[in-house]
């Protein structure tokens, strides 16, 4: 890298001309400015641009234009390569295989903590606690200044938690909870054979018909019927710990011979037990679920800890009872905890007020509903990335820079104000913040803005303007600069035409997290808007009890909904295994081209010789994933193109057969826009690829790998999925934040197909934080009035104007605002569907 000569000038706008001259010394040291030169990762096309240090940057574009690969990509990649090549020769060697960005050259980066909203999911022993560090605190308040029982000997923070060997409860090893099996359960029908099939839970295909051979060279009777066999040898067969090794003599078949082999016998329930606790595969996982019941642990009660550490009190209550507190509550008991400490103990007074500075970030963020033995598994991405940016502020860094990834995905409007001000006193610190960002609150309230764009894929990758937000508004193609000037815009997706309800779906009497005896109704063949401060219930009272209601209805004749599609944002696979191709289906169209191709049929080639997830046809060295895991030592693992296919994925031979002059590798290399034009006269493919296109999903790269992929881009995948096989019958489309990661311009576009579904005789109901989607629904439940235990009941419901004139909602006046914009400021939006609703019977809950 090469050090710059120039000076920046003290004002806002960096120099002119180009920086960074080979061999030469100069002032870099006090250049104020990152300064990027020639960036070419993923899509961007040789990209300069100056960014200040010591403020707070957003970068803003339209989905896929290439601000994540420039923010993330090069500027945070480039940082922690330089970090791995500082602190020891066993991290040097492995930069080759992680690589490097694509870039000339940066000046001026100072070290960088990344805090992406991460895509594949916390382990089960993760919690807000242990996220947050707060359980760090929580353990060591309870061994210094606890309350122990006469007698009782001091004990370690370790001796606090289920997660240390110290302090997990033997039974269920700090989980809480056990899992069981029963013969009820692993032989579901004692009329069958063990041949037939009697243990349900065995593995199917080769594995179960081996343990089936084993058990009949053992001298077990196979042929009877299961009840037949003495209870002895039914205990034995099902949860012996032994795993004898026997020689196996497979009956020969007609089309082969099978040789003698060294079978090992594994019991149904181990095999049970080791696939539910060890498999990587959540199918497998899910199959052997299904055979065991869960329930608290009996020795701990589903607290998880020895006895002697649940022996041990603070102001009164246990560490698991404390844990279990939301936030806000946990510090109110702790700022009351004075007097019940014996003697004023001044270890517990210390501990206790960093405890609660620590929970203030947190609360402040919006997240103050949670509890500390909240699971991080529940938690959304958004949630889980605030826990940590929460948590930075008092780590003390200074002169780093953070690299957000929307931080205000999932947080509403009325929680945004506490965001900027976490943001506000992390450069206050002393260091840089760069935000991947669409809220156009968040970047109108930068220092300086990095846009990204025209459009996505290839059509984006160029910095249209890099300087103060006000001076994007002269920039001509900036998507960015007609919503952040011309915000009224936005809200234009669902058209002015008069809806009628046909139908409601009521509910009443639920009860379910922090939802008490709620009533809500969801009118049918409209677009419905649940809206709520984080932790107000929206997701409990849509994904799970309106989803359950609805799928227990369809089977009624009478019942007006005749399917049910959730579309969520979970990953749509864990590796990169898994693409935008294999799930939609489209990979299956493509692998029969190449089959039909005259070099496949020459060489007798049949689909799987396509497939990279079987061998013959893919890499080997990969196994058909293009990329290897790479393990670093103390540090998360991470995926690095293969060495022998450079992320091909197949072998040189299979790559040799080519469909209209591009190979199999090349085809998925291409963008579904590409790829309509490519497959243009292949049905079944444009279809699936017009469906993507359609949903602002042009940019992706049909093999880019699932775990490349946002949130929002999977929920878009999956969305696309469902309009490609559009059906007539009634269908209800549920939908948790669809606009999550979206800029304003994708907003546009994703509403015009929901608002389309609707038009076309079906119902949309979103779990939504953007106004301005908001403001163009047909019908609003907005649930709170806050998060947690102060949530959970219906607020307001009716048209959007209706709702946002309600005075105890937190939505009201933000949504006000929108409507009042989306109806050139008269404030009346919404009434012209009021007539509609409230006509199908509908009226205004309490």
């Amino acid at each position: 890298m090469h050090e710059s000569t120039h000076d920046a000038p003290a004002g806002p706008t960096p120099p002119a001309g180009p920086a960074g001259t080979a061999g030469t010394t100069g002032t870099a040291a006090h250049d104020p400015y990152v300064r990027v030169r020639g960036a070419r990762e993923h899509n961007l096309r040789g990209v300069d641009v100056d960014i200040p240090r010591d403020a707070l940057t957003v970068f803003t574009g339209v989905s896929g234009s290439g601000k994540s690969s420039l923010a993330f990509g090069t500027l945070y990649a480039e940082a922690q390569r330089r970090y791995f090549e500082s602190v020891a020769p066993y991290a040097r060697r492995l930069i080759h295989q992680v690589g490097a960005p694509k870039v000339d050259s940066i000046t001026g980066l100072p070290p960088a903590v990344s805090l992406e909203q991460r895509r594949s999911s916390p382990g089960s022993r993760s919690s807000v606690g242990t996220v947050t560090l707060l359980s760090n605190s929580l353990r060591m308040l309870f061994s210094r200044a606890g309350t122990y029982p006469p007698g009782a000997e001091r004990l370690d923070s370790d001796a606090f938690s289920p997660n240390t060997a110290a302090g997990a409860c033997p039974s269920c090893h700090g989980l809480g909870r056990i899992h069981r099996t029963s013969e009820e359960l692993l032989v579901p029908d004692p009329g069958l054979s063990i041949r037939q099939g009697a243990i349900a839970a065995w593995p199917g295909a080769w594995q179960g018909k081996n343990l089936r051979d084993i058990l009949e060279t053992l001298g077990h009777d196979v042929d009877a019927p299961w009840r037949e066999l003495p209870a002895e040898e039914r205990e034995w067969i099902l949860f012996t710990e032994e795993q004898p090794v026997v020689t196996v003599h497979p009956v020969r078949e007609a089309d082969r011979i099978q040789r003698p082999y060294q079978g090992t016998y594994m019991s149904a329930h181990r095999y049970v037990m080791r696939t539910f606790s060890d498999s990587k595969s959540a199918t497998l996982r899910a199959r052997a679920e299904k055979f065991l019941t869960d329930s608290p642990c009996p020795v701990c009660e589903g607290r998880r800890l020895r006895p002697e550490a649940l022996a041990v009190t603070f102001a009164g209550r246990t560490i698991a009872e404390l844990a279990a507190l939301p936030l806000t509550a946990l510090d109110t008991v702790l700022a009351g905890s004075g007097a019940d400490v014996p003697g004023g103990d001044e270890a517990a007074r210390v501990l206790g007020e960093d405890l609660r500075a620590r929970i203030a970030p947190v609360t402040e963020l919006g997240l103050g509903y949670l509890s500390l033995d909240r699971t991080a598994p529940s938690l959304s991405a958004g949630e889980l990335q605030r826990l940590r940016l929460a948590t930075q502020l008092r780590s003390g860094l200074f002169g780093v820079v953070y690299v957000l990834d929307e931080p205000s995905a999932g947080l509403h409007p009325a929680d945004t104000e506490a965001l900027l001000g976490i943001l506000d006193r992390l450069k206050a610190a002393g260091n840089t913040v760069f935000v991947v960002e669409h809220h156009l609150d968040v970047v109108r309230h930068a220092d300086w803005l990095v846009d990204v764009g025209p459009l996505a894929g290839e059509h984006g990758g160029r910095v249209l303007h890099s300087g103060p937000p006000q001076d994007l508004a002269g920039v001509a193609g900036s998507a960015t600069a007609r919503h952040l000037f011309a915000e009224r815009e936005r809200g234009q997706g669902g058209g002015a035409a008069v809806r009628t309800a046909t139908g409601v779906v009521r509910l009443s009497g639920v009860d379910r997290h922090n939802l008490r005896d709620v009533s809500a109704e969801f009118p049918l063949g409209v677009f419905t808007a649940v809206t709520g401060v984080s932790g107000s219930g929206k997701s409990t009272l849509v994904g799970q009890v309106l989803a359950r209601e609805v799928a227990e209805r369809l089977a009624d004749p009478g019942f007006p909904v005749r399917r049910l599609v959730e579309v969520d944002q979970k990953p749509i696979g864990r590796t990169p295994r898994s693409n935008l191709a294999t799930y939609t289906g489209l990979f299956d169209v493509v692998r029969k081209l190449f089959t039909a191709a005259p070099e496949s049929k020459a060489r007798g080639w049949k689909a799987g010789r396509f497939s990279f997830n079987v061998p013959g046809g893919r890499c080997e060295t990969c196994q058909g994933e293009g990329f290897v895991s790479v393990e670093l030592m103390f540090l998360p693992s991470t995926y690095a193109p293969c060495p022998e296919c450079a992320g091909a994925r197949y072998n040189s031979e299979t790559l040799q057969v080519r469909y209209a002059g591009l190979n199999i590798a090349e085809v998925l290399g291409l963008t579904v826009e590409s790829a309509a034009a490519f497959f243009a006269e292949v049905p079944a493919a444009a279809r699936s690829l017009r469906a993507l296109e359609e949903i602002g999903l042009g940019y992706l790269r049909l093999g880019q790998p699932a775990t490349e992929l946002s949130g929002g881009e999977a929920q878009r995948i999956k969305l696309a999925t469902e309009l490609q096989r559009l059906r007539r019958d009634h269908t209800l489309y549920l939908l948790d934040e669809p606009t999550t990661g979206l800029h304003p311009a994708d907003v546009q576009v994703l509403l015009r197909q929901l608002h389309g579904l609707v038009d076309a005789g079906h119902s949309v109901v979103v779990v939504e934080h953007d106004m301005a989607v908001v403001a163009g629904a047909d019908w609003v439940v907005d649930l709170g009035p806050g998060g947690g235990a102060d949530g959970g009941r219906v607020v307001a419901a009716g048209t959007p104007a209706e709702v946002a004139r309600t005075p105890d909602s937190r939505t009201a006046g933000h949504l006000a605002r929108a409507v009042a914009s989306l109806n050139g400021g008269s404030g009346s939006g919404g009434s012209r569907n009021g007539a509609s609703l409230q006509a199908a019977g509908l009226a205004k809950l309490p």
